[in-house]
């Protein structure tokens, strides 16, 4: 049984390797391509909106779900994990979509909030890019029954997936003002 979950592991670590690998390239690469010529489409403006939204919906759907699971509701657990994922898939499609339309907007504040704000985002950055492996290990896990893997996996995926949604939402507050469109 043990050479089984093994395998799985091992088959899941690849697949999570190569998603990791790919998304965290696409996101990086996008900061490397000049923005869109001309005024934004409409639509192209609310997406920083969206990301602030999905990612509002990410961390509600986190702290549900860790609550869910600490009552032993297995069932809405699962549940509000596949929310979580498709809510941070829905601002992964608009965050790709957004950066490569629009040039970076650079943060207008000075002084100790210039400063909070690129604590925030770096380590939001840092972060968001680490969570990537970490969420889809504590998936596969997870869907596999896997429990005592999983536990160690999500032991360090939860505060740190539950920080990259609630600074996601933050650094949108904080750099909403200085948007030019």
């Amino acid at each position: 049984m043990q050479s089984i979950w093994n395998a799985a592991v091992k088959y899941h670590i690849r697949t999570v390797v190569i998603i990791s690998i790919v998304v965290n390239l696409l996101v990086v690469a996008l900061s490397f391509i000049p923005g869109y010529v001309g005024e934004l489409p409409f639509l192209v403006t609310q997406l920083p909106l969206l990301n602030a939204v999905m990612n509002s919906f990410t961390f509600l759907f986190l702290l549900g779900a860790l609550f869910a699971i600490l009552k032993r509701n297995i069932t809405l657990h699962y549940r509000l994990i596949y929310c979580a994922f498709t809510t941070t898939a829905v601002f992964l499609v608009s965050y790709v979509t957004f950066h490569f339309m629009a040039e970076s907007t650079p943060f207008g504040g000075e002084g100790f909030i210039a400063g909070f704000y690129y604590f925030i985002l770096i380590t939001h950055i840092i972060l968001a890019a680490a969570i990537v492996p970490l969420a889809l290990m504590s998936f596969f896990t997870g869907y596999k029954d896997m429990r005592s893997v999983h536990k160690k996996w999500v032991r360090w995926t939860m505060p740190l997936w539950l920080y990259v949604s609630f600074t996601g939402v933050l650094v949108y507050i904080m750099i909403n003002p200085y948007y030019s469109f």
